[in-house]
């Protein structure tokens, strides 16, 4: 499944139950956003890519496998809190952001916020591994929102991203504060863009 990064609305979590490697979770989606969702349907949750397990009216539930518990925000996640929520594209749906697959690269977190007016911008830190894969005025995603990178800094591992007030509107990085992690996806054509010249580099040193 593919999802485009333009985030429908927010959810809150109505419940958590840690089990041993397994998490269920539970989201309150916003009206007429579960309409016609059925059990097995892929949902992105804060960047995630999650299968629907149950239905109860306006509330889905998930299972979040071990694998998705080490690399995501989500091994902390408990109840009330807010998270993004996108269904999964259809054929001929428009692309507003860029493709995202769900699969989280890693998790960023937050170093500065500063609003000036107008604005809202957001610097994140990270490590050299993830930032080799972002670049000035590059996409990534962070918890499923599509987002143009501002400025990055490899001499402390961190880079920004400017918020619009739509962005802000319908998404829960308004709500985020210094020290709060993030789910991070890397854009796949840059990811294979640098993978590629990093295997060229490599060889060409060792041929």
């Amino acid at each position: 499944m593919v999802f485009s990064g333009i985030v429908e609305g927010t959810g809150k979590i109505t419940s958590v139950s840690k089990l041993e490697n397994l998490t269920k979770i539970s989201i309150k989606t916003p009206p007429k956003f579960s309409d016609g969702i059925k059990i097995g349907a892929s949902v992105c949750v804060d960047g995630v890519c999650l299968t629907v397990s149950s239905i109860n009216e306006d509330v889905l539930s998930f299972d979040i496998i071990l694998e998705t518990l080490n690399v995501t925000t989500f091994r902390h996640i408990k109840e009330k809190d807010v998270v993004n929520l996108e269904r999964s594209m259809r054929l001929g749906d428009e692309i507003g952001g860029h493709l995202l697959s769900g699969h989280i690269s890693a998790t960023v977190q937050i170093k500065n916020i500063e609003k000036p007016k107008n604005n809202h911008i957001i610097r994140f830190s990270t490590d050299s591994e993830i930032l080799r894969y972002v670049f000035p005025k590059g996409y990534i995603a962070l918890n499923g929102v599509s987002l143009t990178v501002g400025e990055v800094e490899k001499s402390n591992n961190s880079f920004s991203v400017y918020l619009i007030p739509e962005t802000l509107r319908l998404t829960n990085l308004s709500n985020k504060v210094i020290g709060d992690r993030i789910n991070l996806e890397v854009e796949t054509q840059t990811k294979n863009m640098v993978d590629t010249m990093l295997q060229i580099n490599k060889e060409s040193i060792h041929g």
